[in-house]
């Protein structure tokens, strides 16, 4: 049986990954590919609940960069090896919206956590399952920051990583920009600010090119 393709979305906050992923999914759908849907950080019972402490508990406000790492990386670890691994192999592919690579950048740039830590940790979490293909939605600030303040009021109250000073988020984009420009085999820069259908089109080329090229095994 051939494993399923792992695709990741990533990028800063405000940059389409959630329009993106369902018009991937769509397209996966009409094509008869069998495939789920993951986010981060939850995906599970446990990373749910994480998910509550990191963005929406009261508790969050005082949380220190090094307990934030462990508890992005400690849902990862959960989903990994209760959904997308198991997925993977019955031969189903997985879109993530967040993998990895959210930790390298938010934790080990933006938070400035040493990045040999952030990688050694990241390793242990996701074991042997790592992307096949990663697309970020690169997006400037002033952009992102139009799209976020015309977005309906959150019912659960205001995200906690969506309330960092601008300076956070440049250091996001930077951190996404140096990881396409050191991993291009895998990951695929796509500029966020062109329409909706022309970011489709180009996700999809890329995605039937990968498909091609280094089908799944």
């Amino acid at each position: 049986m051939q494993r399923g393709l792992f695709i990741t979305f990533e990028g800063s906050e405000g940059c389409g990954k959630s329009t993106q992923i369902q018009l991937l999914s769509a397209r996966l759908r009409d094509a008869g590919i069998p495939f789920m849907v993951t986010r981060e950080p939850g995906g599970t019972p446990i990373g749910e609940e994480i998910r509550h402490l990191l963005q929406f508990s009261t508790a969050g406000n005082a949380m220190r960069p090094e307990t934030e790492l462990l508890l992005f990386t400690a849902s990862r670890a959960q989903l990994v090896r209760e959904i997308i691994g198991p997925a993977l192999e019955t031969g189903t592919s997985v879109v993530a919206d967040r993998f990895l690579d959210s930790t390298t950048v938010y934790q080990g740039v933006a938070r400035n956590i040493e990045p040999a830590t952030v990688k050694f940790i990241n390793d242990f979490a996701v074991g042997s399952v790592l992307p096949d293909i990663t697309f970020v939605l690169d997006l400037d600030l002033e952009k992102a920051n139009e799209r976020l303040s015309s977005r309906p009021h959150p019912v659960h109250g205001v995200d906690r990583m969506e309330q960092q000073p601008p300076e956070f988020y440049e250091a996001v984009r930077a951190g996404y920009l140096k990881l396409a420009a050191m991993e291009p085999q895998r990951v695929r820069l796509i500029d966020a600010s062109k329409s909706v259908p022309e970011i489709e089109r180009e996700i999809w080329f890329h995605i039937e090119e990968k498909r091609k090229i280094d089908p799944p095994k």
